[in-house]
């Protein structure tokens, strides 16, 4: 009669499966078994041939597994005591910290900040990808300009004159992966040059202040009204300004053009810096952009923009425009070799040169459009209480709310899986500008088949 597994008291769980083959899978069970403790030290294996009846495979494989593994000193094998686990003690492996579970995407998705991911643009975004390939130089591959490539620097100079009104020499772009990087750059030249305050505008994300508090920088907010921050209240200690000017995150206001202008002339006067981020500075859709702050003064004034809204976050992309002052500090700050991906870049440049990005800008500006009006026609219609506001531009509307109700309808919404952010959870904590119950609503954000469901849902927990 033939032994099994169960003849000699053994009960293991074995899948010799895998892409190596049955030999391979069974040898790497085995060593798991062995390695784990699942097979104690002293633990007789059955024979080659009772195994292989076990598992119905083939009793040469259970062989040559077996010989794998005495040679890599996993089991030993004696003339009269049969394949056994050698008698020595086995490190079980440490446990690790638990495993955070992935946090549950909401089912319905209305957060700021992302544009809709469905709308990438792959098939363009391929075609660019094998032309930028297959026409670099092989050098291209290698470690680098710190500043990034200057195809893209080039691509870049050019499109943000035409589209953004940025007064732009390729040799003063410096190619980032996204905004938070740029401004971690930012801030470590600032500390080196004695900096201790970058004065920011009392709406915004949190997660900008505290790189700047990171760099050793205090943030404190500026004044906003219906004219967008204050820039007056600018003093001399600061040494630069973090601002939002064509459109305020989230309130969605353009910065007035007299403060435009003061803050500009703060910065000639102190010899501050204006830090401006153009988030989503292409999407305006009831007149022409308003045109970068940088084109008043490109030596007082550092332009910051990404690929984030108008393509997609994922492909960390973003860039910096710096006054010649600020060149060398910021190069040696961001590191001696480029650090964002070679491949992206040059497929980029190909984007923006081929005229794809404008193409796709244009597609996604009337997509969005037809978003807003939505949005605002069915809030009028269901929630005459709630004023739609900050919709002149950008991927998010501002919904005004009666006093006292933001927390009920977040709290609302969270209970029928919808995704949303009030206006508090982007105020400053120092800000002093009078606070009012709002949400702020990213219409971008999902996919179309999903955006009628999310905006009555979005209807449905408006008071």
């Amino acid at each position: 009669m033939v032994e099994s597994w169960a003849t000699l008291g053994i009960d293991l769980h074995l899948e010799p499966s895998g892409a190596g083959g049955v030999r391979r899978g069974l040898t790497d069970a085995l060593r798991d078994a062995v390695r784990t403790g699942r097979l104690a030290p002293g633990t007789r294996l059955p024979s080659s041939r009772a195994l292989a009846v076990d598992l119905g495979i083939a009793r040469n494989t259970v062989a040559e597994a077996y010989a794998d593994l005495v040679a890599e000193g996993w089991l030993t094998a004696r003339q009269g005591s049969g394949t056994r686990v050698p008698e020595r003690a086995v490190v079980p492996p440490e446990a690790g910290a638990p495993r955070q579970r992935e946090p549950a995407r909401p089912t319905l998705d209305l957060i700021p900040g992302t544009p809709d991911l469905a709308a990438f643009p792959r098939t363009e975004w391929l075609k660019a990808a094998r032309r930028a390939l297959a026409t670099a130089p092989f050098h291209a591959l290698g470690y680098g300009d710190p500043r990034g490539r200057p195809e893209l620097r080039t691509a870049l100079a050019g499109y943000l004159a035409r589209a953004r009104g940025v007064r732009a020499d390729p040799a003063m772009i410096v190619i980032t992966a996204g905004f938070a990087h740029a401004l971690r750059i930012l801030g470590t030249v600032l500390r080196a040059r004695g900096a201790r305050t970058v004065a920011v505008e009392s709406y915004g994300l949190d997660v900008h202040w505290s790189l700047l508090r990171e760099a050793g920088l205090s943030t404190p907010p500026l004044p906003f009204d219906e004219l967008g921050t204050d820039p007056r209240a600018l003093d001399d200690t600061a040494a630069a300004v973090l601002l939002t000017p064509a459109h305020q995150f989230p309130m969605g206001t353009p910065l007035h053009p007299d403060r435009r202008a003061a803050v500009v002339d703060w910065a000639r006067r102190t010899g501050g810096l204006v830090l401006e981020d153009d988030y989503d500075g292409e999407f305006r859709y009831d007149r022409q952009p308003v045109g970068a702050l940088q084109g008043l003064d490109p030596d007082r004034v550092v332009y910051l923009g990404t690929a984030s809204k108008s393509l997609a976050p994922g492909l960390r992309l973003g860039w910096m425009v710096l006054p010649p002052s600020l060149a060398a500090e910021a190069l040696a700050a961001k590191g001696r070799i480029d650090t964002c991906g070679v491949l992206d870049q040059l497929t980029l440049a190909e984007f923006l040169t081929s005229g794809a990005y404008d193409r796709h800008v244009r597609a996604s500006r009337l997509r969005y459009r037809r978003r807003r009006d939505a949005l605002t026609a069915a809030v009028a219609d269901t929630a005459p209480s709630v004023t739609a506001t900050g919709i002149a531009a950008g991927l998010h509307a501002v919904l005004r709310l009666p006093p006292g109700t933001e927390q009920s309808v977040v709290q609302a919404a969270t209970w029928q899986g919808l995704a949303l952010h009030g206006l508090s959870l982007h105020r400053h904590p120092q800000s002093h500008t009078p606070h009012s119950d709002a949400l702020v609503v990213g219409y971008a954000t999902p996919p179309d088949s999903a955006w009628p469901t999310t905006l009555e849902a979005l209807c449905r927990v408006l008071p």
